[in-house]
């Protein structure tokens, strides 16, 4: 099956919407996503990328996004949050001549941390590449990012190795990138592990987590799976499946 393209629709899932990222939805974006927590350990250059105020975030996200590919923002469905932005991610570096493409750019609210957004949003997204006839979906993340690396391999994706002295970071410091792949023959498989977590939640709905202060590291501690839903979930482990990957963005 050569690859094409897949067409820039509207993803629907049980637990979430994916829909075209346009300029319209940029202020709810930031609001979802523009905090020092998920911005601590890489995504969008790091924390010296994080603009103050929604202003600021729109001109950083103008030039961020790959906005000639398919960057998608993500809203959740159902509940008393229903229609809610709470992140983003894109299929970019599109080659339909090698049959590879690249899901990164992905950000959640830290609110929706924990849950099943990442989950279902890399079920739908992953599935859109492999059913337009890719055979290669590389996921990547700064080399320091733990939680990113760790809930990349969560998903099922086979480490390649280390890109060192990448690109820059928007503090000077270089980024080292950790990349990651997943191909068309290991997608059932892969499919099925995301499939068996999300039917691991009982909820109808994802409701957001209540969240303590975030340590010194950056990152948000308490919540999980039974405080992220509208119902409790059972056998849903804590998992850390937040990418906040840089992607491919050379002019960071």
């Amino acid at each position: 099956m050569n690859a094409v393209r897949p067409h820039s629709l509207t993803l629907t899932g049980r637990f979430v919407q994916l829909q075209p990222l346009g300029s319209a939805v940029l202020p709810d974006l930031a609001r979802a996503i523009a905090h020092p927590e998920v911005f601590a350990v890489g995504y969008g250059g790091g924390p010296a990328a994080l603009h103050q105020g929604v202003d600021g975030f729109i001109k950083w996200a103008h030039d961020y996004f790959q906005w000639e590919d398919l960057p998608y923002v993500v809203r959740l469905l159902g509940g008393p949050n229903d229609g809610d932005v709470v992140g983003t991610t894109t299929l970019g570096d599109i080659d339909e001549v090698n049959e590879s493409i690249h899901l990164g750019w992905t950000a959640y609210d830290p609110r929706v941390w924990g849950t099943a957004v990442n989950a279902e949003t890399k079920l739908l997204v992953l599935g859109t590449a492999f059913d337009n006839g890719f055979g290669r979906v590389k996921i990547q993340a700064d080399a320091i990012n733990e939680r990113s690396r760790a809930a990349i391999l969560g998903i099922g994706a086979t480490f390649e190795g280390i890109l060192r002295h990448d690109r820059p970071r928007a503090d000077g410091t270089w980024r080292d990138s950790a990349v990651y792949s997943i191909l068309a023959d290991e997608w059932p498989a892969v499919r099925a592990g995301l499939e068996a977590r999300l039917d691991a939640f009982e909820a109808r709905f994802v409701t957001y987590r209540s969240l303590r202060p975030a340590g010194s590291s950056g990152t948000i501690s308490g919540g999980g799976p039974r405080g992220g839903f509208g119902l409790s979930a059972r056998n849903a482990p804590e998992a850390p499946d937040v990418e906040r990957n840089a992607g491919a963005d050379t002019s960071q």
